[in-house]
């Protein structure tokens, strides 16, 4: 072997370790996330889907049950009321906040000191839903809440006395309410940078042609502004199945459970009848519901940015 191959050994030795090193460094990187998602996320989800499946009540060593924990929720009715009111916590979620937002957004792009009302209107969002839960409970009191003074003042006095939380389904409603009020100044925020980033060459061009009204918002305004509401309305319809505070601060689900959804349902039988089992499967029902909606959610993500 000559001196020059000598030499060169050493350096290609460095070399190699170098690119190996760096090939590594992204890994390292990426590590600390990875084992926050399968110590926190991944393990209690396959811990809560094998929970499912046994007896298990936080104090005894749970058992092996089968599917007896999903077969007793689909003939409870307590589960099909919960599951009910879930499905109206989803639509109304849908309907009322986002097709809400959606008009005042519209006409905040034309009124004078827009920016006064886009900040009043935004501010409910920023309060917890436990405390919009507080608030509207003292509104919805019927014997001392604003609600039914104002109803008596105007002379409503049948409907003064009303017990807007203590009557199926009425106590559903108002709840929803409480939620569409605080909810509706994100979904405002979603619609006001979509209308900002509209391109005006369409508008423009509609507007020259004699469009203006509703049916300028109908044929033009609506077909452009398809992706932010296809947004607005998935993230509302997720945020209105997970919906727990507001519920629990206003009613904790009741009278005689009527007002429960599945969220609701599940902390009942985990933490305050230990029937963890039951539970643990209403989280499984939970989390493939949920799953199905962050599919079309990530799928009209990815689409859009496939698009720009």
């Amino acid at each position: 072997m000559t001196v020059t191959q000598q030499g060169r050994t050493p350096a290609r030795r460095a070399s190699a370790r170098c690119s190996t090193a760096a090939s590594l460094t992204p890994y390292l990187f990426v590590l600390p996330a990875v084992f926050f998602v399968v110590v926190f996320l991944l393990a209690p989800m396959l811990y809560t889907f094998w929970q499912s499946f046994t007896d298990a009540d936080g104090l005894r060593t749970p058992n092996f049950v089968g599917l007896r924990n999903y077969a007793e929720l689909f003939t409870s009715s307590n589960f099909t009321l919960s599951l009910r009111n879930t499905l109206i916590w989803v639509v109304a979620s849908v309907v009322l906040p986002v097709s809400l937002a959606f008009a005042m957004a519209l006409a905040l792009e034309r009124v004078v000191g827009g920016n006064f009302f886009r900040t009043a209107l935004y501010l409910p969002s920023t309060l917890a839903a436990a405390a919009a839960g507080v608030l509207f409970s003292f509104i919805f009191d019927p014997t001392s809440g604003v609600l039914n003074a104002a109803l008596g003042a105007l002379g409503f006095d049948s409907l003064s006395q009303t017990e807007w939380l203590f009557r199926s389904p009425l106590n559903t409603w108002s709840m929803i309410a409480t939620y569409t009020w605080q909810s509706v100044g994100a979904n405002l925020m979603i619609f006001l940078i979509g209308l900002q980033s509209l391109p005006r060459e369409p508008l423009e061009a509609a507007k020259i042609d004699g469009a203006s009204g509703l049916k300028f918002t109908r044929l033009i305004t609506l077909p452009l502004m398809t992706p932010y509401v296809t947004i607005a309305s998935l993230m509302a319809a997720v945020n209105g199945f997970k919906v727990f505070d507001l519920i629990w601060v206003m009613t904790q689900g009741g009278p005689a459970r009527s007002s429960e959804t599945l969220v609701v349902t599940m902390y009942r039988e985990g933490f305050i009848l230990f029937h963890q089992g039951v539970s643990a499967a209403i989280a499984v029902v939970i989390s493939l519901i949920a799953l199905a909606f962050s599919y079309f959610y990530l799928r009209n993500v990815m689409d859009k940015e496939s698009h720009v």
